[in-house]
């Protein structure tokens, strides 16, 4: 079994870590000895890039030790770089994280985490996207990782074994896992949810002067502990369950095709 291993934190996050602790465990189990675990990331930080790839410019690729890669691109361009330049072989299961920080609600939209997760699944791959939300119950923690590491491995075998896929639709299946802001003890479960939206979370800026007097904006985000609509996933993490939502790359409001096809016709 070979797993690859992305985030969007950077070579060096220490959810990265976590997520090569998680695949590690999750390989000895299906596949014992077997086991290849190839991790290929962004050299630096690229949160917020979303299905980001470099299309206009080349980006350099480093072999860091054997089976580890840095590429100064987005976490779309790791899988793509892993696919057809750095792996030998495709890999059984692309996980991608652990992201500092939830990718629930609208943050999935934006996330380079679910972006790695995205084209991997476009590429015909299962695919995992983990992400750990932060806040009060996990600030003093001596890891902020408790949660994703005790559940992770878990819930990762089972969506490997038993979660459905749906490879034969245009829009395969790929998965976003949110861990809850608590100590991994205090997790009360893990419940399938759909994606919420936060209604008071918009991004905006903020302008700073540098001492030259130059403008600079700062992108800000909005409000991460406001619950949305009960079940949704964003909510079940603010009441300490871990959330699993199937996710596609379709972007089509379903509901409102046929409205629109009478309006048109």
């Amino acid at each position: 079994m070979r797993i690859l291993i992305t985030n969007d934190d950077g070579i060096n996050a220490p959810g990265l870590k976590v997520a090569e602790a998680i695949a590690h465990q999750v390989a000895q189990d299906l596949a014992g000895e077997k086991a290849e675990i190839w991790t290929v990331a962004p050299a630096f930080e690229q949160s917020g890039v979303g299905h980001c790839i470099s299309y206009t410019s080349p980006f350099m690729i480093a072999e860091l030790a054997p089976r580890r890669f840095a590429a100064e691109g987005s976490p779309a361009d790791c899988v793509l770089a892993a696919l057809y330049d750095v792996m030998p072989d495709r890999p059984d299961l692309v996980i991608s994280g652990v992201n500092r920080g939830n990718n629930s609600a609208e943050n999935a939209l934006y996330s380079g985490t679910l972006g790695a997760a995205m084209e991997a699944a476009l590429q015909g791959l299962p695919a995992i996207a983990l992400s750990q939300y932060m806040g009060v119950g996990t600030k003093d923690l001596d890891s902020v990782f408790q949660a994703a590491s005790q559940f992770g491995p878990e819930i990762v075998r089972k969506l490997v074994a038993n979660g459905p896929w749906d490879r034969d639709n245009n829009y395969p299946i790929f998965y976003n896992v949110n861990f809850p802001p608590v100590a991994a003890d205090l997790v009360r479960g893990v419940r399938t949810a759909p994606q919420g939206w936060r209604h008071d979370a918009f991004f905006g800026t903020e302008a700073h002067h540098s001492p030259s007097g130059r403008k600079f904006l700062w992108i800000k985000g909005g409000p991460q502990a406001t619950p949305s609509e009960p079940g949704m996933d964003l909510t079940l993490n603010l009441e300490g369950y871990v959330s699993v939502t199937p996710m596609r790359a379709d972007l089509t409001a379903h509901d409102h095709l046929s409205t629109l096809e009478g309006l048109f016709e």
